[in-house]
């Protein structure tokens, strides 16, 4: 019986008279809907006064979170499809996929293909929307990742055939990235490839090498770069009068807005800064809103709920472990490291803990390529934990 026929059912027995155990974890689900829910409710919030500003004078109070609907009702089927999808299946597409998700990073960067928005070109134009690749290479490196991991299990001690491929992988990704420019995705992605090769046994010699490898290359990046280096600089100072009114301008009103939130904050829909003082409040910086309107109290019940879908994926991820399912392990532990990873750096730049990189938070930020490809990952955890149940009940999946 496949994951959506369970969900729709409720729960199966093991035996007659025993405790039923439903196909999947529902608090889970409960949680993510949550997320999800509360994500559309600050979106509005964050967005409605967007339509008084000359840049925004066509789009009406409601374009934004209409449109945010929209993608999580895609979202939402394209999760369902993906949940009824067998993760051996996942795990034969992970090198096509990866391939063309190499392939629409190039095709970004095309002249009279790719969109530019504010000096970026990260965007493939389709119609009325706009597709970022670099989302869907979140999801292909997260299964390439876990494949390659499984495929090279017994050379992961060595350097010419578990470690070189892999990292030569990583910086064709990372050059591509960077040449949008789009350090914050590329961050998170070699951040997810990361992780899996060190759960997955990578020589701990071999990883120490690439983590100083690739800080090297950060540093190296920042300090060639004179706008990313008047970045980190404004960062390290963003009350100077000079920084406040320029590169640090939202990361001083996203200050300012959790300032002003205290404990409890002003209330919802009462800030102030998303009134065209804070830009991208509602997408980069919409932890600054909540902060803001919910306070810190606010700030923390959103982190429990981060907390709790990244420990339920690192245990369904143990789970699977425990029986030899090592790729439906890798890819459940992926999960928990890309959202860990990306709320991290979301709310470490929103509360002046890192420089400004422009990404959303999952689950919660308006994105449309962003809230479909966080929804179909929720899926693959999902599937994961359907498998992992279905062995437990005595199923072949």
């Amino acid at each position: 019986m496949s994951l959506l026929a369970e969900l729709s059912m409720g729960v199966n027995a093991v035996r007659p008279g025993r405790t039923r155990m439903p196909g999947v974890d529902p608090v889970l689900i409960a949680v993510v809907g949550v997320l999800v829910a509360f994500g559309l409710l600050m979106v509005y919030s964050a967005s409605i006064a967007l339509a008084d500003a000359p840049r925004y004078a066509g789009y009406g109070r409601y374009y934004f979170v209409l449109r945010h609907a929209a993608f999580i009702g895609i979202g939402v089927i394209a999760a369902a499809c993906a949940a009824g999808i067998p993760m051996k299946s996942w795990q034969r597409m992970a090198g096509p996929l990866f391939v063309l998700s190499l392939v629409l990073l190039l095709l970004v960067l095309v002249p009279g293909i790719g969109r530019e928005v504010n000096g970026a070109r990260r965007w493939l134009p389709l119609g009325p929307l706009n597709f970022q690749p670099s989302e869907l290479m979140k999801i292909a490196i997260l299964l390439y990742a876990a494949d390659y991991t499984v495929r090279k299990q017994e050379f992961m001690q060595e350097f010419g055939r578990g470690f070189l491929p892999m990292a030569l992988a990583l910086v064709v990704v990372g050059l591509l990235l960077l040449s949008e420019p789009d350090l914050g995705a590329s961050m998170v992605i070699v951040g997810i490839a990361m992780g899996l090769l060190f759960i997955g046994g990578l020589n701990g010699r071999l990883f120490s090498a690439l983590i100083l490898m690739l800080l090297g290359s950060f540093l190296a990046l920042i300090w060639l770069s004179p706008w990313r280096r008047e970045r980190l600089f404004v960062y390290l100072d963003p009350w100077n009068p000079e920084n406040a009114y320029g590169s640090a301008y939202q990361l001083s009103h996203s200050l300012i807005a959790l300032g002003r939130g205290e404990w409890f904050g002003v209330g919802l829909g009462a800030s102030v800064e998303k009134l065209h003082y804070l830009p991208e409040a509602h997408t980069d910086f919409i932890v600054a809103v909540i902060g803001e309107e919910l306070g810190f109290a606010g700030v923390l019940a959103l982190l429990a709920l981060f907390l709790f879908i990244i420990w339920r994926a690192f245990g369904i991820g143990r789970q699977s472990f425990a029986m030899e399912r090592i790729f439906n392990g890798l890819v459940a532990q992926g999960v928990a490291l890309w959202f860990g990873l990306q709320a991290f750096i979301n709310i470490g730049v929103c509360v002046g803990l890192l420089p400004t990189k422009g990404l959303t938070l999952p689950l919660v930020s308006y994105g449309g390529s962003g809230i479909v490809m966080n929804l179909i990952a929720v899926a693959l955890l999902l599937r994961v934990d359907h498998e992992n149940r279905n062995m437990m009940r005595g199923k072949r999946t």
